[in-house]
């Protein structure tokens, strides 16, 4: 079961009823309290999230759903009309996995839920532990330590340490970051990995320098 928030009854319906005719089961919500309510009855295989909403915003409530153990690995999709760069970063950062923005095709819809749903059915299981150095990393517990000091990271931040540890020593092109954590390629948007890279650094400290730059190729994490 999709469940998606929308308070544009026109948009909500179309999706609820597209979905459910390609065999994705979806429920619509057109407000936040109605969305947790029926959440704390029962978990969705994927949520799909308006950024305005009336009582709180979309990106409030991804915010809650990442911080919270049962839904922390829920799909989540962004729906919106708000095309500002800014507003799409900041999802991401939060754990957004995808974001789509108003007008959408709704075949382009469907096969970017297939696509997200997919990669999450085939995400291998994360180690316990990793660590190299100074550098402890909890996966299951989402919780980063350097020298025994617990370092705070965003989301994305966070998945991309785990992408580098899980591939120890191998050199990770910025296309291959951008696929497995953003879901998405395309020219110009390198730059979110080194973006990313370089403010991972910056919170890691001492740390920062087990991550390799490999001029012309991408990244890599080891001693």
């Amino acid at each position: 079961m999709i469940y998606f928030v929308e308070d544009d009854e026109n948009i909500r319906e179309l999706v609820v009823y597209t979905l459910s005719t390609v065999g994705l089961p979806a429920k619509g919500f057109s407000h936040p309290t109605l969305f947790w309510e029926a959440l704390e009855e029962k978990l969705p295989t994927m949520v799909l999230l308006d950024i305005m909403l009336p009582e709180e915003d979309g990106l409030s409530i991804l915010k809650k759903l990442r911080c919270d153990k049962k839904t922390a690995k829920l799909p989540v999709i962004i729906l919106t009309a708000k095309a500002d760069e800014y507003d799409k970063v900041k999802g991401f950062d939060l754990g957004a996995d995808d974001y789509v923005p108003k007008p959408f095709g709704m075949m382009e819809l469907v096969a970017r839920i297939k696509a997200v749903l997919r990669r999450s059915e085939e995400a291998s299981p994360k180690s316990d532990i990793f660590e190299i150095g100074a550098l402890y990393v909890s996966p299951q517990k989402h919780k980063v330590k350097v020298n025994g000091e617990r370092i705070e990271l965003t989301y994305k931040e966070f998945e991309m340490l785990c992408y580098l540890l899980e591939n120890r020593d191998m050199v990770l092109s910025r296309d291959q970051i951008l696929n497995h954590i953003w879901g998405y390629s395309f020219d110009g948007e390198s730059r979110t990995v080194d973006v990313h890279i370089r403010t991972l650094r910056q919170k890691l400290g001492v740390a920062g320098e087990l991550i390799t730059t490999v001029r012309g190729v991408g990244y890599k994490i080891g001693e």
